[in-house]
């Protein structure tokens, strides 16, 4: 564990973040994942996918929305640029719901690992343009999908002015980099109480709430500072026995004296302020 001697806002000692997945894939590609046990041969699209993860921009995304404004939470929600294109109804409800947006890349399928240089440069701005114009704010921290960057990631969000990035899975607390004299944080993503293992594995929901039960006991029995991540993505836990777990977890967070949530960003702000 990191040794800090500073706490949250609030002088709390535990952050929860709310993280959202908002997700698309680019025209003709499908995603890798489905509650479909029997994958398509080479070569076939899988329309089956496709209309799966719709689900999140067109239903998902609101039913979460909903829960975080019972509580008045906030989340930071990965949003991919071509959502913006597609929904941009979707982007502009989550700003207007006070949350934070942050650039999920153009698409699923678009790694900056797998990019140019040039290519990831312009992918960067794309994604910039895209979002703020929908949210009608600037576009402040960015996650690349499955979390992998390329080498110059990191430089190239500080050199394009970005807060934060979340590209990194190397220590418990955030951290600044610098380059070229642009300082950015690196908060990284606990990947712990995320929903994802519940769809891929077939775990029953309520266990994600049970996972964030005892990170919650853990943390306050170790009494040190430490961030506890809960990730959904609106096309799996935006259904309705998915998102009434999700909402128990909101509710917990909440409600508990001991604990600060915020987002990202706000993360970041408090780091850099140190």
């Amino acid at each position: 564990m990191q040794s800090v001697d500073w706490v949250w806002p609030k002088n709390k000692k535990i952050a929860v973040v709310f993280n959202v997945c908002l997700e698309a894939w680019s025209d003709g590609k499908a995603p890798g994942i489905s509650p479909m046990g029997n994958p398509l041969p080479a070569g076939y699209l899988d329309n089956m996918a496709i209309s799966w993860a719709s689900y999140g921009p067109k239903k998902g995304i609101y039913r979460i929305l909903d829960s975080f404004a019972k509580y008045g939470a906030k989340s930071s929600m990965m949003v991919n640029g071509i959502i913006a294109e597609r929904h941009p109804e979707a982007v502009k409800a989550i700003a207007q719901g006070g949350h934070e947006i942050l650039s999920h890349s153009y698409a699923m399928d678009v790694i900056p690992v797998m990019l140019t240089e040039d290519e990831e440069k312009k992918n960067i701005e794309r994604c910039s343009q895209l979002l703020s114009n929908a949210a009608g704010a600037p576009i402040k921290g960015w996650l690349s999908p499955r979390g992998t960057p390329s080498a110059h990631s990191a430089k190239f969000l500080a050199q394009a002015g970005y807060t934060w990035h979340g590209d990194v899975f190397d220590s418990d607390l955030p951290y600044i980099q610098e380059f070229d004299g642009k300082k950015i944080v690196a908060i990284p993503l606990g990947t712990d109480v995320n929903d994802m293992p519940f769809m891929k594995f077939g775990n029953p929901p309520e266990l994600m709430l049970q996972s964030f039960m005892q990170n919650l006991d853990i943390a306050r029995e170790q009494d040190e500072v430490c961030i506890i991540d809960v990730t959904s993505h609106a096309h799996i836990f935006g259904r309705p026995r998915g998102a009434y777990f999700y909402e128990k977890i909101i509710q917990a967070a909440t409600s508990a004296e001991d604990v600060w949530v915020g987002t990202r960003l706000e993360i970041a702000q408090h780091i850099l302020s140190k």
